[in-house]
């Protein structure tokens, strides 16, 4: 889950490109693409599909003998087609992507080009990147992808005009967020927006409860595949306390059944239904585009997440998405390599793409963009989230990018069942402990 760390789970096919897009567009999958063409998934959804295909247009425009040709994804379409595709030999040239444990996967198949060598003939190109974005792209201490596009953080959002109207203040603690609840309840408000049946929109609340009740060590132990990390006591703590905000009515009624591909969490926000919401920077991109002027009058507002009482974790800490990710596959040819190559040295984060992310609510990692920031329109939220990126002391990437894609789906199905309230704190640890390390 417009969007861009993942446009917005969907279960729809593959959605063709633009019509802009006609001459470089594609049908299907295919590690083909023709002799003097390389092919290239990545996420479907406005305003960042029109960052992403724009940068391919101007690539195309100036390299006439080695072009790309897109195909585009709603998410979850995404996700299952770019799995298929890999494990049949037949992904495309380049594989967008969130690094972590799917890249993990990629790499101990062989399915992906060790990048090392590459990043070490064009320092200058590396250096131009954010170093905290290069985490996610390396396995066992070699590059295996190209990060790009925006760090993510995730935070939280609330509607100004709902809080004037109510006459409470943003809170500054979890029991700020506990006591808001019925406040907002009682103007037949709900105080937080939730796009449920995507799953992941729900794993943002346990990705900060764990870090902010006990620091960023206590996902690590699992990321580390440590026996029975899932049960540490700030997680059992972490899980009892997101089920007590849903006992209490915290989220909107019929949560679990919306969507984050239908951007009606983002509405419920906007049109005044809901006070609060938790997600992804790149929500702010989605508001202001098909939000009317809510954005532009102000009544956005935009907080980290805040600090538990008792807990250990920083509140300066933040979680998301540190980049996105461009690998090579494996199985292309030597030409459409390198025209991958000289995409992700002359293609990718260009001033033109740089100013269009910008444009679009967000941060770049490329660095040098300060100034950019400063004189956008959205330049409070901009250097808000650079403030973040820049200043945390540890940023998590998101926990179903960190771990291996079998140990995800159980992740997100058991959250699933956590937020409806059809499994206890204890019952999640125990599935979850049992797919450490696979």
């Amino acid at each position: 889950m417009a969007l861009s760390r993942r446009t917005l789970l969907g279960l729809a096919a593959g959605v063709p490109a633009s019509a802009a897009l006609a001459a470089c567009g594609s049908s299907g999958p295919s590690n083909g693409g023709g002799d003097g063409k390389a092919t290239y998934w990545h996420l479907s959804g406005q305003p960042q599909e029109g960052v992403r295909t724009g940068a391919v247009e101007r690539f195309n425009e100036t390299n006439p003998k080695g072009q790309i040709e897109v195909t585009t994804f709603e998410n979850d379409a995404y996700k299952t087609k770019i799995k298929t595709a890999i494990g049949a030999g037949k992904a495309p040239t380049i594989i967008w992507g969130w690094g972590g444990g799917t890249l993990r996967t990629y790499v101990e198949a062989d399915q992906v080009d060790d990048l090392t060598p590459w990043f070490d003939e064009n320092p200058d190109i590396k250096n131009r990147l954010f170093p905290s974005s290069f985490g996610a792209a390396t396995v066992d201490g070699r590059i295996y992808a190209m990060p790009f596009e925006s760090v993510e953080p995730v935070v939280l959002f609330y509607n100004k005009r709902v809080f004037d109207d109510v006459g409470v203040e943003p809170p500054q603690s979890w029991d700020d967020i506990m006591a808001l609840v019925p406040k907002f309840k009682a103007e037949g408000i709900a105080p937080f927006s939730l796009g449920g049946q995507s799953r992941w929109t729900n794993m943002m609340w346990l990705e900060f409860l764990f870090d902010r009740i006990g620091g960023p060590e206590v996902f690590q132990a699992v990321f580390d595949g440590e026996k029975g990390a899932w049960s540490h006591p700030a997680a059992i703590e972490a899980l009892t306390k997101v089920q007590d905000l849903v006992k209490a009515g915290g989220f909107i009624k019929g949560f679990s059944s919306i969507t984050a591909d239908s951007n009606a969490d983002q509405a419920l926000l906007y049109t005044d239904k809901a006070a609060m919401m938790l997600h992804g920077s790149w929500s702010y991109g989605i508001q202001q585009t098909e939000g009317g002027d809510f954005v532009s009058g102000d009544n956005l507002g935009f907080m980290n997440f805040p600090p538990v009482e008792g807990g250990t974790g920083d509140p300066g800490n933040s979680v998301g998405n540190p980049a996105q990710y461009l690998s090579i596959s494996s199985k292309a040819s030597a030409k459409q390599k390198k025209i991958a190559k000289d995409f992700f040295a002359t293609g990718v984060l260009t001033d033109d793409e740089v100013k269009a992310w910008i444009d679009t609510g967000a941060v770049p990692i490329r660095k040098g963009s300060e100034k950019l920031l400063a004189e956008s329109e959205s330049s409070e939220f901009l250097q808000f989230v650079y403030g973040i990126a820049s200043n945390a002391k540890a940023f998590g990437q998101s926990w179903d990018q960190a771990l291996s894609p079998t140990a995800a789906e159980t992740l997100l199905d058991n959250i699933a069942k956590l937020f409806q309230l059809s499994i206890s704190p204890k019952q999640f640890t125990d599935n979850l402990n049992k797919v450490i390390g696979k």
